[in-house]
């Protein structure tokens, strides 16, 4: 078996030597080159890794030679078929080697003369790539060989049809010039050349194999993917030959059973790959084979062993001054610590601060490691916006990481980056931006982009969509996510957590309890979960804990939510949502008095953290306290002169709860005068119930619907309408059946 020469690139030598026989025009040589030097030089930008006639029939079979009437695949096939012997194929490798030049001797006129030879430099890419394919020739046992011009016989005979056209004297024989009129059968013809695989032995090589799990190694790291089906079959269909499996094809199989979330195979997988490398001291070393340990333990679930494995891979990179390595392992060492701080020792908590980051910085410049620059660049933005800091110095980190993104041509970078823009555009409570950050991303650079990345923008647009009231809409636009991403477990998690947390929603404010209560022991029952998806569940559990009047359930849930939150520094603007929703229960539960403190302490927080949608809750809650204490004029000022940014937010939930609010203010103040005040006031009332049911009608909360359309009825049978009244009894009741 060969390790490198197959038929295909015996077909790219033959073009080679067309071109240094000065056989091509002008207007050919860069398309017909750029075709062979890309299967040579870059073999990642391509998919096709067994090369085909086919292949270089479409390369060539339109570009004009220098010979008048023939095109380049004319001539290739005439050169093929010259090689009508295995002597013949010895011969055309011995003579290929006339071309090649030293490069102090080549001739540097760019002027080509037909018919006169144009030698090829040794060290240039065509010269190279001669050299080696001679070399490797010369290399071969005679068995191997002989192989290797069987299956050059088999990978040409598809054009035998093509050159007879050209060649009247070409026949079934034509392939071995020592056949001809020697009168042998087809029996003893497929005895010399064999049938089937045997002859097909060459057709890939262990270059090529190799070629295609390094590409494959690299999609699945860059873009956190699984092997797909296809590419899985032509893996299958080379390594089905006598080809020598590489080490790398176990490195291949953990990170395929790593994504679908085989943990007892991914972790026998990536054993035998570095036992293997370890062993054959291959240049992959030991603090890598730690480093992917410790990694996946932590995709797992195994906090503990991740630590372990993690500080011995520092330590070993630490010894053999791999400074990639090093600045890698610390850098995820500090996100970990920030995902998961109770799972960290106290040694690693008090290093992983502010410091840290800095320290990460400055070494990946050193270092020139562009990516990971740009990744403590937005590392640091999201540390700034979890602490409630600066928005400024967040907007200038984000900058500095897309300036490093654009300069340095980093496009994988460009997701986490677009995404966390888009984070903050929402906490500014300017929703249009964030769902255009996450269309724009999902139109311009989901090809070079990590599929988890793609998903969170899919999920974030699907959100956004559902708080605008659009809950099928999204579901549609979650449901249109490519099948392939979903093989990834992780990913799939995420995008099936999103799909539960939107029905939950609907179920909830459908009134369907039981439907609510199994999908969220469903979204509870999931082990791993995100800290954003893991809030929404717990605020859902709170939000039908409420809807059911069990509020000492919920007041307890709450608390220990609230101390979980401060336990792991969790981002400020979870912990300000839970202290509205709480002060939301005290007021219900007839503690104005703590309500309003705990609504006041949020709002300033909020406010300080400029994170204006909270603000706006907290504005709402304080709202309807005073209203509860008697204080309507306050409560309409301050929610009147904040309802056009609420309006921004386009958050429909919230939309028809600061319209309630004002509605419940505007009839308060109803109560305080008489006449035509008392007639402004009530139907200015029954304007904000309108609206706070359109928005109610949005997002489908009939319970909130059925609310509002009483007190539409109450005021209208007290303003003496009675035919309005009976129209609001009417939706009333169609409310109550469900129609």
């Amino acid at each position: 078996m060969s390790r490198y020469l197959t038929s295909g690139k015996i077909a790219l030598l033959a073009l080679v030597e067309l071109y240094a026989e000065s056989r091509f025009p002008n207007q050919s040589v860069v398309p017909v080159l750029s075709f062979v030097i890309r299967h040579l030089v870059s073999p990642k930008e391509n998919t096709a890794f067994i090369l085909t006639l086919e292949h270089i029939k479409s390369a060539t079979l339109h570009q004009p030679s220098a010979v008048v009437g023939r095109t380049i695949f004319d001539l290739l096939l005439k050169k093929l078929w010259e090689i009508n012997s295995f002597d013949a194929l010895h011969t055309f490798f011995a003579n290929i080697q006339t071309y090649l030049i030293e490069p102090e001797r080549a001739d540097k006129s760019p002027v080509r003369v037909h018919g006169e030879k144009s030698m090829l430099s040794r060290t240039s890419v065509l010269g190279c790539f001669v050299r080696r394919a001679a070399l490797e020739y010369v290399r071969l046992q005679f068995h191997d060989a002989v192989s290797l011009w069987r299956s050059f016989i088999a990978y040409r005979e598809p054009t035998l049809a093509m050159w007879k056209k050209r060649n009247l004297g070409a026949g079934p024989m034509s392939f071995d010039v020592n056949l001809k009129g020697m009168g042998f059968s087809d029996g003893v013809v497929g005895v010399v050349y064999g049938r089937g695989k045997e002859s097909r032995d060459c057709t890939v090589s262990t270059d090529d194999v190799e070629r295609l799990l390094e590409f494959q190694v690299d999609s699945m790291q860059r873009m956190g993917t699984r092997i797909p089906d296809d590419m899985q079959a032509q893996l299958g269909q080379m390594l089905s030959t006598n080809v020598t499996t590489p080490a790398l094809t176990h490195y291949v199989e953990f990170l395929n059973s790593w994504r679908s979330g085989d943990y007892p195979g991914s972790f026998d997988n990536l054993h035998r790959y570095f036992d293997y490398t370890m062993h054959n001291r291959d240049r992959t070393f030991y603090q890598y084979a730690l480093l992917n340990l410790a990694i996946l333990q932590a995709d797992f679930g195994c906090y503990r062993e991740s630590i372990l494995a993690m500080q011995e891979t520092i330590n070993t990179a630490r010894e053999n001054k791999d400074m990639a390595c090093l600045n890698f392992s610390l850098s995820w060492l500090y996100h970990f610590h920030k995902a998961h701080p109770q799972d960290c020792p106290d040694v690693i908590s008090s290093r992983m601060e502010r410091e840290s980051l800095q320290f990460l910085k400055a070494k990946a410049k050193e270092g020139g490691m562009h990516h990971l620059q740009s990744m403590a660049h937005l590392s640091e933005a999201k540390q700034i916006l979890v602490g409630g800091e600066s928005i400024p110095a967040a907007f200038e980190s984000i900058l500095r990481s897309s300036h490093l993104n654009v300069t340095k041509n980093i496009h994988n970078a460009m997701g986490s980056q677009i995404l966390l823009q888009s984070s903050l555009w929402s906490r500014m409570g300017i929703s249009y931006l964030s769902w255009m950050n996450c269309e724009l991303f999902l139109s311009k650079y989901r090809v070079d982009s990590p599929i988890e990345d793609v998903v969170k923008a899919l999920c974030r647009s699907a959100y956004i969509m559902s708080l605008r009231g659009k809950a099928d809409e999204a579901l549609e636009r979650l449901d249109q996510v490519d099948q392939e991403c979903l093989r990834t477990l992780k990913v799939y998690q995420y995008w099936a957590t999103y799909v539960g947390l939107l029905k939950l929603r609907q179920a909830m404010y459908k009134g369907d309890a039981a439907a609510a209560e199994m999908l969220l022991q469903q979204l509870s029952a999931s082990p791993y979960v995100e800290p954003d998806c893991a809030l929404e569940i717990s605020i859902c559990r709170l939000d039908l804990l409420a809807r059911r009047g069990n509020y000492s359930a919920a007041l307890t849930a709450i608390a220990q939510l609230s101390e979980e939150l401060v336990r792991d520094r969790a981002d400020i603007y979870h912990r300000i949502r839970v202290m509205v929703i709480k002060a939301d229960l005290l007021s219900k539960c007839g503690r104005t008095v703590k309500g309003l403190s705990v609504a006041i302490s949020a709002a300033t927080i909020a406010w300080r953290s400029r994170l204006l949608p909270a603000l706006f809750q907290a504005f709402r809650t304080i709202a309807n306290i005073l209203i509860h204490m008697g204080e309507f004029s306050a409560a309409y000022s301050m929610m009147d002169n904040i309802m056009p940014q609420v309006l921004e937010c386009e958050d429909a939930y919230l939309n028809a709860q600061c319209f309630s609010c004002l509605a419940d203010a505007q009839m308060g103040l109803a109560g305080a005068k008489k006449g035509a005040g008392r007639n402004e006031c009530l139907h200015r009332a029954l304007e904000f119930i309108d609206r706070g049911f359109a928005e109610y009608s949005r997002i489908r909360d009939t319970k909130s619907q059925m609310t509002l359309m009483s007190q539409k009825a109450r005021i209208q049978d007290f303003t003496g309408e009675k035919s309005l009244r009976d129209d609001a009894v009417k939706w009333y009741k169609q409310l109550k059946k469900g129609g």
